[in-house]
């Protein structure tokens, strides 16, 4: 398991903290760049830049997790970023993907969207997992490309 940076905007307070605490009690590292409270009116996109810059820092080594209503926002914002591949994971057969299958680094929630046991389960699944060299590896070196292509 990878150290992680969670971060949030003033929507969704409640579920960074649940989302916090459970991966400080799994052991792992949180670093929390998100508000503090919600009075906090740093928009999503300032925040998501704080985490993704983290992991990018990192050598990719962090993983990240941001949190709005509705996790679009959040979603298309990290996206922005080079070698950060966010999704959205209200479900667990999407979070499961969003490693295995697509080598994904952030994983986006929307307090408004799903409840915090639903997102604990799914937090839980995602931060064990680990994406491996084998059949979606040529469709991760095709987004890297894209990359390369695309962040000039």
């Amino acid at each position: 398991m990878r150290d992680i940076v969670i971060g949030c905007d003033e929507a969704a307070v409640n579920l960074k903290n649940t989302l916090k605490k459970l991966l400080e009690d799994m052991g792992l590292a949180v670093e929390d760049m998100g508000a503090p409270d919600a009075g906090d009116k740093t928009a999503y996109p300032v925040v998501a830049a704080r985490v993704c810059r983290k992991i990018i820092e990192s050598g990719y080594k962090k993983r990240g997790i941001l949190i709005c209503g509705t996790g679009i926002g959040m979603c298309i914002s990290a996206n922005k970023f080079k070698g950060i591949r966010a999704a959205v994971c209200h479900d667990i057969f999407s979070a499961r993907r969003s490693i295995l299958s697509n080598n994904g680094n952030v994983a986006c929630f929307g307090e408004r969207v799903i409840g915090s046991e639903l997102a604990k389960a799914i937090l839980a699944e995602w931060a064990g997992l680990e994406f491996k060299e084998g059949p979606s590896s040529p469709k991760v070196a095709e987004i890297v490309n894209l990359e390369k292509e695309n962040f000039k």
